[in-house]
């Protein structure tokens, strides 16, 4: 018997792995929408690469590995690009070796991604009078969780290092000891030909304002550094600090409450960031089957015995329209072998109960 791993491409452009031991029929399901899951909703699918084993755990082996590539490894797979493939291979432990417990993202790779002919630099954040060492170490966390790194501190209040950032960050050491401080916004982004100032107040400057997703966009599309401000806790940027910038970010935000505090501020813009690189993503898991039809039909066989016997089909008359209305609430569910078992047993111990 003969076992393969395999990969899609969705519609939406990402792939989906996963193994069987009928490539033909598993295939035809994705394509169908049979298989409850990752697949159902990006399709239509396409098969792009598969390769077969004399061996169930060997195909479940290739599936797991090849889940934690990046784009560009899979890609390079599908390719048959044997070259790239061990290059970007031979690479993966470049950067793991400076970066924190918490960072599970394939940075090696990102690397790749980013250099200068192909991709934009990722933002520079730039936390504007700073005042609690907790928060910056928050606002490190919600960096790193993303994929950023590069932190600069403009007079944070009660100066740097702060001993209270670092349990704050939760393991983002690598964002807190490259942190950088200055005296000024304009001393620190000098560098930087796009800056950003983060507000979600009316200011007395006439700036263009984009939400945190078209200014992601902008980031992943323009040259030269970005530099993303953020104000203290308590006031957030002066106006001073956006006439500085060049375009304002806001978010749509409750008009009675429209306090975030810094890390929230940061996490939102990072996230939208990220949607353009590479990060790692938690592994689909493929649902198993829908039991065949002749499982089901004995569920409801078995069900409809029971009540039969107990009188719930009553009055005679309405039998057929309750007998539909439970086998309709029955295949909703798409149930798999297992759970039509595990069913079957709940209703054969209702039925015949057992002395324990």
């Amino acid at each position: 018997m003969s076992f393969w791993a395999y990969m899609l491409r969705c519609a939406d452009g990402s792939f989906y792995v996963g193994h069987s031991d009928d490539l033909t029929s598993r295939i035809a399901q994705h394509q169908s929408g049979a298989i409850t899951g990752y697949t159902q909703s990006r399709r239509p699918v396409s098969l792009v690469w598969s390769e077969e084993f004399p061996e169930r755990d060997q195909a479940f082996a290739a599936e797991r590995r090849i889940k934690g590539w990046s784009r560009l490894k899979k890609q390079a797979l599908i390719d048959g690009n044997w070259s790239a493939l061990t290059r970007l291979a031979k690479k993966s432990s470049i950067l793991r070796d400076e970066a924190s417990a918490s960072s599970a993202s394939p940075q090696d790779e990102r690397q790749e991604m980013r250099k200068p002919q192909t991709a934009a630099s990722p933002p520079v954040i730039v936390l504007v009078r700073p005042q609690l060492g907790e928060n910056i170490g928050k606002a490190a966390r919600a960096m790193l969780n993303f994929g950023l790194i590069e932190l600069r501190l403009v007079s944070p209040r009660d100066g740097w290092p702060n001993p209270d950032a670092g349990p704050a960050a939760s393991g983002a050491d690598i964002v807190l000891e490259r942190a950088q401080v200055y005296d000024s916004v304009a001393e620190a982004t000098a560098d930087c030909a796009h800056v950003y100032a983060t507000t979600v107040r009316k200011r007395g400057v006439t700036k263009p304002v984009v939400t945190p997703e078209a200014a992601a966009a902008d980031i992943h599309t323009e040259s030269g550094r970005c530099a993303i401000l953020f104000g203290p806790e308590r006031s957030g940027l002066e106006t001073d600090d956006v006439a500085l910038a060049r375009t304002i970010i806001t978010v749509p935000i409750n008009p009675e409450f429209g306090s975030l505090n810094l890390a929230q501020a940061v996490i939102l813009i990072a996230y939208e960031w990220s949607k353009g690189v590479e990060l790692s993503s938690p592994p689909a898991v493929e649902l198993d089957p829908p039991a065949p039809q002749e499982d089901l039909d004995g569920l409801i066989d078995h069900l409809d015995r029971m009540l039969t016997d107990t009188g719930y089909f009553f009055p005679p008359d309405r039998a057929p329209v309750t007998r539909r209305t439970l086998r309709s609430l029955l295949t909703k569910p798409a149930w798999n072998a297992q759970e039509i078992r595990t069913l079957r047993g709940v209703l054969s111990t209702i039925d015949k109960p057992r002395r324990r």
